[in-house]
């Protein structure tokens, strides 16, 4: 491992504590993780109400107790394929708070799997070059399967969605 890697590893870790519990869901058949504490509830598939000009994967908004809340199709996002929209189909509600912001968005995700916890397990740095890789937090070994960590924050960066779409 190289010098840069493990202060990369070193710093992940110390972000996400050991103690760390994720709640992990499907999308298109890979596991993925977003960190419990980020969750501010789980869903079940509504048809939100579309936004005009809006990009592709930002599939409208919802109303969550008076707040508009946007509603992002991942496997769009992350260009994984067209999505069915099945009775396992969910929305996860996120929240990220950047000192005084608060924001909320909604995930479609194909399923919710099951709350893991990292325990001694570590976390590995992303490999490769994909839509994906500037939304890692790292990799996390769950049973015989690799889970996908997410970042919040980036997920829900409007600044980054609009520079996406420019």
């Amino acid at each position: 491992m190289t010098a840069n890697a493990e202060t990369w590893l070193s710093e992940v870790n110390e972000e996400v504590s050991e103690s760390a519990d994720f709640l992990s869901f499907q999308l298109a058949a890979e596991l993925y993780g977003v960190n419990i504490n980020d969750v501010e509830e789980i869903r079940v598939w509504e048809k939100p109400t579309p936004i005009p000009r809006a990009p592709q994967f930002v599939l409208g908004v919802i109303n969550l107790r008076g707040m508009i809340v946007p509603v992002v199709d991942l496997r769009l996002r992350f260009n994984l394929g067209q999505a069915d929209y099945l009775p396992t189909t969910v929305v996860i509600v996120l929240r990220s708070s950047n000192g005084q912001e608060q924001r909320l968005m909604g995930l479609v995700v194909d399923a919710v799997s099951d709350v893991i916890s990292q325990g001694n397990n570590a976390l590995y740095p992303a490999v490769g070059d994909s839509l994906v890789t500037p939304y890692l937090q790292g990799l996390l070994n769950v049973d015989e399967q690799v889970m996908s960590l997410l970042d919040t924050n980036e997920l829900l960066s409007i600044e980054r969605i609009l520079r996406e779409n420019a």
